[in-house]
């Protein structure tokens, strides 16, 4: 028998792969109903409105970001490794049907139909993401492990745009190397050359 902990996870999960694949409005209780085996009604005993699952589903995806981004900076001292290991990280995921695009990035291009309060949240993790490539890069240049032509706000948002920009392509062509192509080069071009 489920834990009710492992059930709204095993919801939250599955609620990411159906936006993933379809979209806010491309799935509903009952699709995960039919997933997970189990009734609707239990969906709405954990998560009374879809706003609310969502809402929900995008708070955890961007503490999960938050956790990851400061995993990569124990595991890469220098600020051109966290940059590989942001985009490395992507990269393994872009072959995976439910995580092979950012469920924000997803999100953020249908803003103008989303609940205002999923629309608040998806508008948080872009900026605790932008903050964090912006702290990366400015840290870079300062040690002079990176080259920016302009300040290091306007750098991470253009890093942060190649990336989805990178997913996306990657998915119209349903090639995953196209990430590479797009994002490695980005990264090189940062690097100070010696």
């Amino acid at each position: 028998m489920r834990s009710a902990t492992d059930t709204a996870d095993e919801i939250l999960r599955c609620a990411r792969s159906l936006i993933v694949a379809g979209g806010y409005n491309g799935f509903s209780y009952a699709d995960i109903a039919a997933i997970v085996g189990i009734r609707k009604a239990s969906i709405h005993h954990h998560f009374p409105t879809k706003v609310h699952l969502v809402r929900t589903l995008v708070e955890r995806y961007r503490e999960e970001a938050v956790g990851g981004m400061a995993e990569i900076e124990r595991r890469s001292p220098n600020t051109v490794g966290q940059l590989r290991g942001y985009t490395g990280y992507w990269e393994a995921c872009i072959g995976e049907p439910t995580t092979s695009y950012c469920v924000c990035a997803l999100l953020a291009s249908q803003i103008p139909v989303l609940p205002e309060e999923v629309a608040l949240e998806v508008r948080a993790y872009f900026r605790a993401l932008s903050a964090w490539l912006a702290s990366v890069l400015d840290r870079g240049a300062q040690e002079g492990e990176l080259v920016l032509s302009d300040n290091a706000q306007s750098e991470a948002e253009m890093f942060m745009a190649t990336v989805h920009g990178a997913m996306l392509s990657a998915r119209a062509y349903g090639d995953p190397k196209i990430f590479g192509a797009i994002t490695q080069p980005m990264i090189e071009r940062l690097v100070r050359r010696r």
